[in-house]
């Protein structure tokens, strides 16, 4: 694509309807590991569910699944503030910070 590692990084941080994270592979690979054991967990509890287990058991793993799912977001949104915010308020573009402020708020719910 002839694209230098620079316009590919702006590129995909840009506010566009195209934007896209840039993770490194380590970084998606942990991504993807955690989702993966988290939909395992989902099954096992639907598997509860339907083998009728006591509530506070299966509320018990719904709690862990909940635990996993924020520290998924805790990474996502350490990488994306140390790569897309930081290039974005380099390039003067401090609409990001709203955007980030919104985010936290939905994640803080």
């Amino acid at each position: 694509m002839g694209m230098t590692t620079e316009n590919h990084v702006h590129d995909a941080c840009a506010v566009t309807s195209e934007r896209k994270s840039h993770h490194s592979d380590k970084t998606k690979s942990n991504l993807i590991s955690r989702l993966n054991r988290i939909e395992g967990q989902i099954r096992g509890v639907k598997g509860l569910i339907e083998k009728d287990t006591y509530c506070d058991d299966v509320l018990n793993q719904i709690s862990s699944i909940q635990s996993a799912l924020n520290g998924v977001s805790k990474l996502l949104l350490e990488h994306h503030m140390k790569s897309c915010v930081v290039e974005r308020l380099q390039e003067g573009d401090d609409e990001v910070i709203t955007e980030l402020l919104t985010t936290m708020n939905k994640l803080m719910k």
